[in-house]
């Protein structure tokens, strides 16, 4: 990789973002670390330059406009161009409600950062990412969002009853490829990972064991597709396991 390359990726000061920053950095690539707390964002860059990696903290709250568009400009102002963008943060709403009892109210707040939020990313990054000659898009979504998977109604995923996430993925599977397509003219890749179940925050209240993988095994594919040659793949929606993994729409 060349290592002049810049990389961005929100809800990057925990979890599995943390790790996508971590070896992004190890890659040799300028990584900004987007989260929306200052003061966490803050410390984990500073930990993560203390590993002698390229890190910078940038404020990002990807369910306010002018954030994100501040974090472009800062971006610009001190890159000029974006190789990477890793939609990473995401949230689950509804731990511990019955489908029933979900309201609109849950829904719309995780689509406001599952889907709003990466829209607003992406409308705010593609000028920079047309700076770049082989730019990638990243968006994690997850087997939850496969609509695919969702149809075996008895089968695992369904029944989870996570209707707020789910729902809110299978529209980021939408907008990957809808984005993939339009695109393409400006040599932007855009392809959905799903890291599989990694024991983190954003899954602590789940009922179901979350197994042992680790946020190493969950940021593999993300970075993989993040560090796609010239020649590599659009419109793809890969993982757990590998980037020959091909998850199901």
């Amino acid at each position: 990789m060349n290592q002049n390359e810049v990389a961005l990726v929100t809800g990057g000061n925990k979890g599995i973002g943390r790790e996508i920053v971590r070896q992004l950095g190890l890659r040799g690539l300028t990584v900004y670390l987007a989260a929306r707390n200052a003061e966490l964002g803050s410390a984990a860059a500073a930990e993560l330059k203390d590993e002698g990696l390229d890190v910078r903290f940038v404020q990002l709250d990807v369910t306010d406009v002018e954030s994100v568009d501040a974090a472009a400009k800062q971006v610009e102002a001190d890159s000029g161009r974006l190789d990477v963008l890793v939609n990473n943060a995401g949230i689950v709403a509804e731990w511990g409600t019955s489908v029933a009892d979900i309201t609109a109210d849950q829904v719309r707040t995780a689509y406001d950062v599952n889907v709003f939020g990466v829209v607003s990313a992406i409308h705010a990054f593609v000028p920079l990412l047309r700076q770049s000659p082989n730019a990638r898009i990243v968006n994690m979504s997850s087997g939850l969002g496969s609509v695919n998977l969702l149809s075996e109604l008895d089968g695992r995923l369904a029944t989870q009853g996570l209707l707020a996430y789910s729902s809110s993925k299978a529209a980021l599977n939408a907008l990957t490829l809808v984005y993939a397509s339009a695109l393409r003219a400006d040599g932007i890749k855009v392809n959905a990972a799903t890291p599989g179940l990694v024991p983190t925050d954003l899954n602590s209240q789940a009922s179901v064991p979350r197994g042992e993988r680790t946020v190493t095994d969950g940021a593999a594919v993300p970075v993989a597709l993040a560090t796609l040659p010239a020649d590599g793949p659009t419109g793809v929606f890969r993982g757990p396991g590998s980037l020959g993994d091909v998850a199901p729409w």
